[in-house]
């Protein structure tokens, strides 16, 4: 058997048939994927750390981790985590928003390492982007962060530049990022919190994101296979960002057939609590840290005493009971740091994504038949900077 036969259930010439060889594929290869981007960052070590120090380890400048769409909840994952750890500032900020906004974001006085995410890196904005940050911060470095070596991201003129380009076959070829997603964001943490604090972890977090790429499907295959016409995912820290990307990942291979909504458990009461009907699903990615457990665990309880969803599933490395029908473990992590959990994490959300767009009939590669939307942006014009 090939790995997508073992691992997603489904024979090869099967997917190809049906347009869901590429997502199947890259899915699948995320784990091995992550290891080989440890091994290529880690030969790149003295040079990262040398181009990264100067503003990583200033507390007047200022990180900003950007992209469009998938590519910028990378940063809303790992900003937070990342602002521990270095002394400058870090942020989030999507390329949507420098592009439109530059002005509300960048500051010209102060210096500024721009880490720019591309699984193509041809998107229109993310290039502008580049462009005015040099146009108006007198002091600024590029980290580009991509997939593909012959991207228009990965050649920027910039007067001081250095490319990460991962390993090809993250570039994926799917209509949607998956293995583009979770190693760029590997190679981010690794890159700005330093190649050796990962050593030890990158093999555990890639044997859990296997682990549970085996060990989930069924019980995704079973959800998928119910035809919820919404979907919730909530996480707090970095899984808020994760919560993002979930709902992304089942809104583009649903074609937008499944409503989606993503919040913090304690944020989800404020409001957005009345979005769940009799055929809502709810997934809640608990964290580690006990006193935000704790908060997880309220919020998963309370759902299912309300009645008022369908299935409230809870993801954890230290489930409560382990084994319960609406519990589904991630082994091997149960005393890691939240931000090792975010490769196990999004896998969930990932094959759950494939198997609801099989299960509505789409094909996953290719599943916006309207070509409305595509793999690369398209119809943005950058207008240029006012006066």
């Amino acid at each position: 058997m090939t790995p997508v036969d073992l691992l997603l259930g489904i024979p090869e010439p099967e997917l190809d048939a049906s347009g869901a060889l590429w997502t199947a594929r890259e899915i699948v290869q995320q784990p091995r994927m992550l290891e080989r981007t440890h091994t290529l960052l880690a030969a790149m070590r003295e040079r990262i750390e040398a181009f990264v120090a100067p503003l990583a380890g200033d507390a007047s400048a200022r990180v900003i981790l950007t992209g469009a769409g998938t590519s910028a909840y990378i940063g809303e994952c790992l900003a937070a985590v990342l602002d521990r750890q270095l002394a400058a500032r870090v942020d989030a900020v999507p390329t949507t928003d420098l592009v439109s906004c530059p002005r509300l974001h960048l500051d010209p006085a102060q210096p500024l390492l721009l880490v720019s995410f591309g699984r193509s890196g041809n998107s229109p904005e993310s290039l502008a982007a580049v462009q005015l940050a040099e146009s108006l911060v007198r002091d600024v470095r590029h980290l580009v962060v991509t997939c593909n070596a012959e991207g228009a991201l990965a050649r920027i003129s910039a007067r001081q530049a250095l490319t990460l380009t991962l390993p090809e076959e993250t570039h994926d070829a799917s209509f949607a990022m998956t293995s583009s997603f979770s190693c760029m964001m590997y190679a981010t943490l690794a890159a700005l919190g330093g190649i050796p604090a990962l050593d030890a972890r990158v093999a555990p977090i890639a044997d859990a994101t296997a682990a549970v790429i085996v060990q989930a499907r069924p019980m995704l295959q079973e959800l998928a296979l119910r035809g919820f016409d919404r979907v919730v995912y909530l996480g707090s820290g970095p899984f808020q960002g994760l919560a993002r990307e979930a709902c992304l990942k089942l809104g583009e291979l649903s074609n937008g057939a499944v409503a989606t909504c993503f919040d913090t458990p304690l944020g989800f009461r404020h409001g957005p609590k009345t979005f769940v009907t009799g055929n809502t699903l709810v997934v809640v990615f608990v964290s580690n840290d006990p006193m935000t457990r704790a908060y997880d665990h309220d919020l998963v309880d309370e759902l299912r005493r309300d009645g008022c969803a369908a299935r409230v599933i809870e993801v954890g490395a230290q489930p409560r009971t382990p084994g319960a029908r609406d519990t589904l473990a991630v082994p091997g992590l149960a005393t890691a740091a939240d931000v090792d959990l975010l490769w196990p994490y999004i896998a969930v959300a990932q094959v759950y994504a494939f198997l609801a767009s099989r299960a509505l009939g789409l094909s996953p590669d290719n599943p916006n038949r309207q070509g409305t939307v595509n793999r690369v942006v398209q119809g943005v014009r950058i207008h240029p900077l006012a006066d």
